[in-house]
């Protein structure tokens, strides 16, 4: 029997190794905690700071909120996916750099679970980013949660975008500069465009199709309107992409894992 006749044997959830996936990579995280945590606090407090803070107090209310209100959301949504993604691509990278996965392909796992574990891992370090970001905005006398449920939905579901995003271009890339391209031609400049600093109102009506067009609207428009109620665009659509890419990727890594892509060299 090989090891991928094992690993696609319908079995009962493996709770053991799913559990020792998940704590080998918390105890991961918990080894580089001012990566992993401090840095984007620090970078959260400096945007809450001298955009929302400083430029805020010189800027009238948007959409009937205070300025710091309105760019808190963007900001924390900024920080889970930039969260989200690094604790994927560099967990999954690292495996196969130091030629440790072969561990994790041998045992008694499916590969639905070998996913699961990682993702949940992400969702972790994400949730943890967003609270510490939560207590500097009260620091700051902005706190709001409108729907608690709504709130959830969104850092759960883009954190497993980009957690599975970066599961895919853990496996894609050969070397560390491959590993950022996402993060540098994606990521930053579609987040910067992506509603977080303004309204679509603000913006030249020849530029706001980057604002449709863009999915990072989308996600920091749905946690701006769980957070203080204020939306732009149309929450079903945000919704409904969101729902997809989670099954697209979901199917694509799964996939990935199946065929041994970047797994077995």
């Amino acid at each position: 029997m090989t090891t991928q006749d094992v690993q696609l044997k319908p079995m009962g959830i493996n709770w053991i190794g799913l559990g020792t996936i998940v704590r080998r990579e918390v105890s991961r995280i918990m080894r580089v905690p001012i990566q992993a945590f401090i840095a984007p606090w620090i970078s959260a407090l400096l945007f809450i700071f001298i955009f929302g803070f400083v430029l805020g107090g010189r800027i009238k209310e948007i959409g009937g909120h205070r300025y710091l209100e309105f760019v808190l959301p963007g900001i924390l949504m900024m920080n889970i996916i930039n969260a989200a993604f690094l604790q994927s691509t560099s967990a999954i990278y690292f495996q196969r750099f130091l030629r440790f996965i072969e561990e994790t392909l041998v045992a008694p796992l499916s590969y639905v679970e070998m996913i699961v574990g990682m993702l949940v891992c992400v969702v972790i370090r994400s949730v943890v980013t967003a609270l510490g970001i939560l207590a500097i905005g009260a620091c700051f006398g902005v706190i709001a949660v409108d729907n608690i449920f709504e709130f959830l939905f969104w850092v759960v579901a883009v954190s497993t975008i980009f957690g599975e995003l970066g599961i895919i271009i853990g496996l894609w890339a050969n070397n560390f500069e491959q590993l950022n391209i996402l993060n540098v031609f994606f990521i930053v400049p579609l987040s910067m465009v992506g509603g977080v600093f303004s309204t679509i109102d603000m913006m030249p009506p020849y530029l706001r199709f980057l604002y449709y067009g863009n999915p990072f609207f989308y996600w920091i428009n749905g946690l701006r309107h769980a957070m203080i109620g204020f939306h732009e665009g149309p929450p079903l659509v945000g919704v409904l992409m969101t729902v997809g890419l989670v099954v697209a990727l979901s199917a694509a890594t799964l996939r990935l894992y199946a065929t041994g892509y970047g797994l077995r060299e």
